[in-house]
């Protein structure tokens, strides 16, 4: 496909990057020349320096041939002119990021008028992500698939634990559990596991469930897996707001740290069934004094990455088994920080590309089998995809063991009319499924890439 993106901020750069290597033709805009010259020499790409929201510029670019425009600069209105502009210029289908919360709730008014085919605010997304994650407190990491019915969920095997030295094969006898495993990470390797892997302790596992089956499997592998029924959150931003809004509705006792005596009296008229805190949330006295040891979640969603990532530390050597979120911006010392130890990170540049990806992979397969969800998993070594089966295929009609299904490649599950399949041997893909897919594969964009 050809596309273009402008804005070469952190969004856009991963985009770029990504795209490229799943063989798009991608041209890029920005007005910063030295960040275009730079960027299109490490890829295969065309850079343009200029304004993304002018006509000339996106007919330099390209636009009355290009399949898609994706809109990321800095600044929602510029964002929603190119792609005004982008319609008028061409006939290719546009995505804007839109950050403002005053624009939240006009979306779709704003979609229709400016012809958009899709936006993405990422403060939303992001809050959406660690709401999910205090859905299941003792995993690290959770992505739903299947309109949030199923989930993969990530956690670490405790030394010495039931899991400890366990074969694959024998886990549904020892723990009598519907649950598969769908990826182990052992140090910097990733495997994509058969019944004969063996599990350590400190293994990474993602395991796939659905209902409530991961709560029940958590307490029969030892690890205790309870509610959380409050947060504290340093940081009033719109993650934070988009956040409390949706933990309020489930009944979530909310607490906001926040510097900005402006911004509290935004968030008090805003959450009036949170309470707001003026106060820096870098200070340990004020943390202890406003109760941190009682929260049973912690959520440091300041915009300054080296703030979070302590007053995370901080709040996990006194918090017991409190479940900690960290944001992340950047990732430029991504090694370090998985070291650390820091529970659940949440980086929204990162959700905010697979969005955007999974869009553009549709496209590229709009009637067959569509791209449906896509989640990096791994630190980014492996996607877990979901898939709508429209209709026969080579992969429909035949059970999975006969299938010849590529190395590296996981049927992770299959939901049918409300069911959750966690698949075996026998079990067959048909028509109307919604099938998850585990893979090392970049680029899947059609349930057949699977196949030898």
């Amino acid at each position: 496909m050809k596309i273009i993106i402008v804005g070469l901020g952190k969004v856009g750069t991963t985009l770029a990057a990504e795209l490229c290597n799943e063989e798009n033709e991608v041209t890029v805009i920005d007005r910063r020349e030295e960040i275009v010259e730079e960027f299109s020499g490490q890829y295969d790409l065309m850079g343009i320096t200029g304004n993304g929201a002018s006509h000339s510029t996106q007919v330099e670019a390209g636009i009355e041939e290009a399949d898609l425009l994706i809109a990321v600069t800095g600044s929602d209105e510029i964002n929603l002119l190119c792609c005004l502009m982008a319609k008028d210029g061409g006939s290719c289908h546009s995505i804007a990021r839109v950050r403002n919360p005053e624009y939240n709730s006009e979306i779709g008014f704003i979609r229709e008028k400016f012809g958009i085919s899709m936006t993405i605010n990422p403060d939303l997304a992001a809050a959406a992500e660690i709401a999910r994650n205090l859905k299941f407190p003792s995993a690290i990491d959770v992505d739903s698939f299947a309109k949030n019915r199923v989930d993969i969920l990530k956690f670490r095997v405790r030394e010495q634990s039931v899991l400890d030295g366990l074969r694959i094969a024998d886990l549904s006898g020892k723990v009598h559990e519907n649950v598969l495993i769908c990826a182990v990470e052992r140090g910097d390797d990733l495997i994509i596991p058969d019944g004969n892997t063996v599990l350590h302790g400190k293994d990474l596992v993602s395991i796939v469930e659905g209902s409530n089956d991961a709560n029940l499997f958590f307490r029969k592998i030892g690890i205790v897996s309870n509610r959380v029924n409050s947060i504290m959150i340093v940081g009033g931003s719109p993650m934070a707001f988009y956040l409390a809004k949706m933990l309020e509705v489930v009944g979530i006792r909310v607490k906001i740290v926040e510097k900005s005596m402006k911004r509290c009296e935004e968030l008090s008229e805003m959450l009036p069934k949170a309470t707001i805190v003026h106060g820096d949330g870098t200070e340990k006295e004020l943390l202890l004094e406003e109760g941190l040891e009682e929260y049973e979640s912690f959520a440091a969603l300041t915009n300054i990455d080296e703030e979070n990532i302590l007053i995370s530390l901080y709040a996990k050597k006194i918090g017991g088994q409190k479940k900690i979120i960290t944001k992340i911006n950047r990732i430029a010392f991504d090694e370090v920080i998985r070291e650390l130890d820091l529970d659940t990170v949440v980086h929204p540049r990162d959700i905010t590309a697979e969005l955007i990806i999974r869009y553009a992979r549709s496209m590229n397969n709009s009637y067959g089998s569509n791209v449906e969800t896509l989640h990096k998993i791994i630190n980014g070594k492996a996607e877990a995809l979901e898939f709508i089966i429209r209709g026969s295929s080579r992969v429909t009609g035949i059970s999975l063991q006969e299938l010849p299904i590529r190395k590296g490649i996981l049927v992770a599950c299959i939901y049918r009319h409300g069911r959750i399949i966690i698949p075996r041997g026998a079990d067959r893909i048909e028509a109307g499924d919604n099938v998850i897919i585990v893979t090392q594969e970049k680029g899947l964009d059609d349930i057949e890439d699977i196949l030898a």
